[in-house]
């Protein structure tokens, strides 16, 4: 038997299967970061997942990093939150929001009045962001100051608050790919002389504040984050990313999560290995696998649960391709986020039902 298709707990709920579809960025949402009906379709479409974690939604305004890209802070986009949670539940699955503040990964013309993004060190990140008016430079942020810091944590707490009101499962900290957790993680882009920075401890203290704050709201059984060791992307690297990510993992024990999700791509270490036996909870594991790859993960115990991106993106009804060793549609990277349907919600489905 696949063990794909075997059920899983992971916090609170008992999943049907173990195929996770992951969070990924599709900028569909309106210029006021409130989702549509068109993202409640795509959502149900893929709801033969075990479970979906959705693509990263801005804690607060001064969080948005892209174009396009949706909010949970206030009543409009809770109401149409709403809308996709209620899809996704008819059809029978589960849907976690990610949680993604971009902090110095935005532009002032995306945020409210114009501000500077904000960041643990004013440090200016190489690259560039997509606007209104398409790519842009990354600026140089401004520092947060302590009482700052205080205020983003009680916004991930009443952003993970909306997030239950909207009827989510539950919530995932997006603590990589260089957004706002990851850049007060890493010894490159913090370098505070305060209780956030210097040390590993103080580095991870933001981190875990966030989680603690979002543990006080939905409870640990209900709360996962993800993680991307050496990852490196949007110009964040750490100095001792092993040292780095053995204490921020162990730290999480104390908050019985219902998992973790961690993501690699070419990392000079076998972090799963270094992980996985520090952590109590459901180990997902992401990053470029296939079925082959999923189920032999699975059959030697070394993951709980197969997070499949672009695979799902183009494929709506994924565990049926998967289950009857089906052909895969092949994503089209040009319509990844652009507006509208295309590339979006017309992938075709092997039966017209699975995803009707």
């Amino acid at each position: 038997m696949h063990q794909l298709f075997t059920p899983i707990r992971i916090g609170r709920h008992t999943l049907p299967n173990r195929l996770v579809m992951a969070p990924m960025t599709r900028s569909r949402a309106d210029d006021a970061g409130v989702p549509g009906d068109i993202v409640a379709t795509y959502y149900a479409q893929r709801s033969g997942a075990g479970l979906i974690i959705s693509e990263g939604v801005y804690p607060s305004a001064t969080g948005k990093g892209y174009v396009r890209t949706p909010g949970i802070h206030n009543d409009a986009q809770v109401a149409a939150w709403k809308r996709v949670t209620e899809a996704v539940h008819a059809k029978g699955g589960r849907i976690f929001m990610q949680l993604m503040h971009s902090g110095r990964i935005s532009q002032p013309s995306l945020l409210p009045d114009g501000a500077l993004p904000v960041a643990p060190s004013p440090i200016k990140p190489a690259g560039q962001t997509w606007t209104a008016d398409g790519l842009r430079e990354f600026i140089t942020p401004r520092a947060l100051s302590v009482a700052e810091i205080a205020e983003v944590v009680a916004d991930y707490r009443l952003a993970t608050r909306r997030a239950l009101e909207a009827g989510f499962d539950g919530v995932e900290l997006h603590a990589a790919s260089g957004y706002l957790p990851e850049q007060f993680l890493s010894s490159g882009s913090n370098q505070r002389q305060d209780e956030y920075g210097g040390s590993v401890a103080n580095r991870a203290r933001f981190v875990l504040e966030v989680l603690e704050a979002m543990v006080a709201e939905a409870g640990g059984d209900r709360v996962g984050i993800k993680i991307s060791p050496e990852m490196n992307f949007n110009d964040v690297i750490d100095a001792t990313p092993q040292e780095t990510y053995t204490y921020l993992v162990e730290q999480l024990r104390r908050l019985d999560l219902a998992y973790l999700h961690v993501a690699l791509f070419g990392a000079s270490v076998d972090y799963h290995a270094l992980l996985k036996p520090r952590f109590d909870g459901a180990y997902l594991i992401g990053g470029g696998l296939d079925q082959t790859a999923a189920e032999a993960l699975l059959a030697l115990g070394r993951v709980d649960a197969a997070v499949f991106g672009s695979a799902f993106l183009a494929n709506p009804d994924l565990p049926v391709r998967f289950r009857q060793g089906a052909a895969l549609n092949a994503p089209d990277k040009a319509t990844f986020y652009t507006p509208g349907e295309l590339g979006y919600t017309d992938y075709p489905a092997l039966h017209a039902e699975e995803t009707a």
